[in-house]
């Protein structure tokens, strides 16, 4: 069994230099909690920056350095400041922070701070190929790493890595904005499990993948050529017995025992006991809309002015990234209208807002959770929010009400709060209003839901349960019903071949011998193609058949001259020896003329669409469409054809980006299964990529070997990785 490898842009300790000697300290909360059981014991490590540049470590120190991180089960990923600036200062937080939360005027798009973050994720994907071996399991985290998981890919192809996303990821017309958006894209893509904290994300992500790369997406799995990629929502918890026993704890003090916040919190409280206290803790981030909140603040009060002197909004504004410009603004900005509203209200006995701007310890923030009477967290976009998740989990009486974005990731989960929108006051006055006269009763039941909940899926299970997904992927090859060609397979097979003393090959061409084109006239064959085809075709007592859903006037034009075996249109024509085409089945196309103007009007409303139209099938392409409008419109005129055509012996082939109509009695399957009857033949070998091959697949002999191009499930006995692949296993016949 291997190890398990974690990284993320900061290790999970602290470092602190004094008097010439080092320590490690580990960090509490956040990823580190979360991470405990899966960063446990001596079959773990955990890979990232120390927080110190190459040039604050002094040379003596830097062996001792890794001593201490060794006894913390990390290792530690050097850079130097000019790194820092352009990849954690620059490209993390001024392009993709501000882009993922939709704060597109502030995003900034340069090249040289994207230059300096491949570089960087180059540097974490080398020390991680360092440190393991192919049977390990990687996860990496976050954003400043997104395009790690491919180059880890590019070196070990078979090792097992999952990536999460701990920030939204952003609807397909924000992401598009991203010059470097397909090199982000398939940077995740070298996962085989991506986690994001909601299906909006998820969706979001798929979407992008669908219309910038063209891939083929099924519910939440990516087909690659050579794997399957599983992307998925794992809502992050915190640790709930952590926060809850600490409140606990916190009641049974005295007076002596409480902290100096504890005793002004009370001695507020015994002054005015039918005041409510708001409490409202952020990060100062534009994204956690902390200046909207006291506007809003201020609306409620002028709206309900009888809560005058009956309310305090307490909020604790972390420092965060003071040296960017957003954020020295937004101080600014905060630090004046918190002056304004209190100079506006303030009367002799009464301040309206308490406001800090610092980080406070572990056991004030359980003060304030325990104190407050409503926990008020407005984000204008937030990946999940776990400040709401805290407080409720500190309710120990199960009193207490939570206002909550609807924009915050953990909105999704905690339904029992008073959901609202960032941007109306109106309503966020309302919900004060409900929630400052909110039956203990009700609080009490909201509350105690949303405990149980939180209870039950908190960090330890998110972390758990993401880890098993990614052991189940990596199990998903071993379930699949046919097998991987492997080496010893292929040897298996080859040895039949040659043993064989007449043997039949039928190759479909589009997704296997050649690779789709938005354009099917584009997608002729290369010289190499030529080339593997006449080294087969000249191999003795061995007939070769090219078998495709293509019109026969283009196989005329790209391999008659060549005197290929050809069976085309799904197996209506059949040209042997260089022969002309002739007809394998008898059809007819006189239904065409009724079809043509459904097609048509299909065209007219789906841009970029077009038809195909062969001797005796119709087919309607939509590979340049947007794929999500494309499919759409591919199951309406499904439903439109399979009504139309119920009693005119047609059916509907659904492709790949191609629907085509033609007569029920022609496939692929019928056609193959007549050429074999023509000759004796004592080896058999079919291989395609799509469902209209599975006709083949099922109708040739058991005795056949049979292959499947993709992972996708099929009737074939084997399946190979992908078009790159099938041109090399042919080649092993020519030997």
């Amino acid at each position: 069994m291997g190890k398990t490898i974690i990284i993320s842009n900061r290790l999970p300790v602290q470092l602190q230099i004094s008097n010439g000697t080092i320590t490690a300290i580990p960090s509490v909360g956040g990823l580190a909690t979360g991470m405990k059981s899966v960063h446990s014991g001596g079959d773990s490590l955990w890979i990232g920056w120390s927080g110190l540049t190459d040039e604050e470590i002094p040379k003596k120190l830097a062996p001792k350095i890794d001593e201490a991180l060794a006894a913390h089960g990390s290792s530690k990923v050097n850079l130097n400041a000019a790194e820092v600036d352009g990849f954690y200062f620059g490209f993390s937080n001024r392009t993709i922070w501000p882009l993922f939360h939709y704060f597109l005027e502030y995003s900034e798009f340069e090249l040289d701070s994207w230059n300096v973050y491949k570089a960087v994720n180059q540097k974490f994907a080398d020390a991680i190929l360092e440190k393991a071996d192919d049977d390990d399991t990687i996860w990496i985290h976050d954003y400043q790493l997104m395009l790690v998981p491919q180059m880890v890919r590019d070196q070990r192809p078979n090792i097992s890595i999952g990536f999460f996303l701990h920030i939204p990821f952003p609807s397909f017309e924000i992401f598009r904005t991203l010059p470097w958006r397909e090199e982000v894209l398939q940077g995740l893509l070298g996962a085989d499990l991506i986690g994001f904290h909601t299906y909006d994300y998820e969706r979001h992500f798929l979407s992008s993948v669908r219309r910038l790369l063209g891939m083929e997406v099924s519910f939440n799995d990516i087909y690659l050529d050579n794997r399957i990629i599983k992307v998925d929502s794992f809502p992050m918890g915190i640790d709930y017995k952590k926060f809850s026993e600490a409140a606990k704890e916190h009641q049974k003090n005295t007076t002596a025992q409480q902290s100096d916040l504890q005793q002004r919190l009370n001695s507020h409280k015994k002054s005015t006991p039918d005041a409510k206290l708001i409490l409202s803790i952020d990060r100062l981030d534009y994204s956690k809309g902390i200046a909207k909140r006291l506007n809003a603040f201020e609306y409620f009060l002028n709206k309900y002015p009888q809560y005058k002197e009956k309310v305090r909004l307490i909020i604790l504004a972390v420092p965060s990234r003071s040296n960017v410009p957003q954020y020295q603004l937004l101080k600014k900005e905060v630090d004046e209208l918190v002056g304004r509203i209190n100079g506006d209200f303030s009367t002799v006995s009464w301040t309206p807002i308490w406001y800090f701007y610092r980080s406070v310890p572990f056991e004030n923030l359980i003060d304030l959770y325990t104190s407050s009477d409503i926990a008020w967290l407005t984000p204008l976009r937030d990946g999940m929010n776990l400040v709401a998740k805290e407080y409720i989990a500190t309710r120990t009486d199960r009193t207490g009400v939570l206002i909550l974005s609807e924009m915050a990731g953990s909105a999704n989960e905690m339904n029992e709060s008073l959901l609202i929108n960032p941007n109306n006051f109106e309503q966020i006055a309302d919900a004060l209003y409900e929630a400052i006269n909110m039956p203990v009763a009700e609080q009490k039941s909201r509350n105690a839901i949303l405990q149980k909940r939180l209870e039950r899926y908190n960090v330890e299970k998110w972390a758990n349960d993401f880890m098993s997904s990614l052991q189940a992927q990596k199990d998903r090859d071993a379930a699949n019903v046919s097998k991987r060609l492997t080496e010893n397979r292929l040897n298996a097979v080859l040895d039949d071949f040659k043993k064989a003393k007449k043997r039949l090959l039928f190759l479909d061409y589009d997704g296997t011998l050649s690779g789709f084109h938005v354009d099917p006239q584009k997608a002729g064959p290369d010289k190499g193609l030529y080339a593997l085809l006449d080294a087969l075709v000249s191999l003795k007592n061995t007939d070769i058949y090219l078998v495709s859903g293509r019109d026969k006037d283009t196989f005329t034009k790209w391999f008659l001259p060549k005197k290929y075996n050809m069976i085309v249109e799904h197996g209506v024509w059949i040209s042997q020896n260089g022969e002309d085409f002739r007809m394998l089945e008898n059809v007819k196309n006189d239904w065409m003329e009724k079809i043509r103007p459904v097609l048509e009007s299909f065209v007219d409303r789906t841009p970029g669409s077009f038809i195909e139209e062969k001797t005796y099938s119709l087919a309607w392409h939509y590979r340049k469409t947007d794929p999500d409008f494309g499919n759409l419109r591919a199951n309406e005129l499904n439903t439109v054809l399979t009504s139309l055509i119920a009693n005119d012996d047609l059916s509907v082939l659904n492709g790949n980006k191609v629907m085509e109509i033609k007569s029920s009695n022609v496939n692929k399957g019928r056609a193959t299964v007549r050429v074999l009857g023509e000759g004796d033949y004592d080896f058999v070998f079919a291989i395609g990529d799509d469902w209209t091959d599975e006709f083949m697949f099922q109708e040739l002999p058991e005795s056949t070997v049979t292959v499947k191009v993709g992972r996708q499930k099929t009737h074939a006995k084997f399946y190979i990785d992908g078009i790159k692949y099938v041109r090399g296993l042919l080649e092993r016949f020519t030997e």
